[in-house]
């Protein structure tokens, strides 16, 4: 399901921004979101200096690895202290986690496993409250006898 709504996504936004998908030639990032479907690893427990160079660089020695991404904090600019490694192969992906899993990267010890397909987020601001409550912006608040 979560491969469906990966690729159905990729699709929409390559229609609307124009580039139709041809039979011929499908997108890179089309082929890289088939290709990372299960072999993508999630990373915990990393060092504030760890970055998305040194974060691919820990974990090539296992396999061709597509892509390496540390999160970073909107506002502040610095990592969460998480990350995700993209493999080209789910086989290269387990052995790296096998081995890597309690391993000291950059001073810490890290977590990796893989990486879940987070859960679809619903969206808008609040929802409806109880009764005489309205549901965040643009909610229409009931009379509550002037209270």
């Amino acid at each position: 399901m979560a491969f469906c709504n990966k690729l159905g996504g990729l699709l929409r936004q390559s229609i609307s921004t124009g580039n139709a998908v041809s039979a011929n030639s499908p997108t890179p990032a089309m082929l890289n979101a088939i290709r990372c479907m299960s072999s993508k690893l999630f990373v915990g427990g990393l060092s504030w200096g760890t970055d998305d160079q040194s974060l691919k660089e820990a974990f090539t020695s296992f396999g061709d690895v597509v892509d390496a991404k540390v999160i970073i904090d909107r506002d502040s600019g610095r990592s969460r202290g998480f990350g995700f490694v993209n493999f080209s192969d789910e086989g290269c992906a387990k052995e790296a986690m096998n081995a890597m899993d309690g391993q000291q990267l950059h001073g810490r010890n890290i977590r990796v496993n893989l990486a879940q397909e987070r859960a679809p987020r619903s969206g808008g601001y609040g929802g409806g409250g109880g009764d005489g409550y309205g549901g965040g912006y643009g909610g229409q608040a009931r009379d509550n006898d002037g209270f």
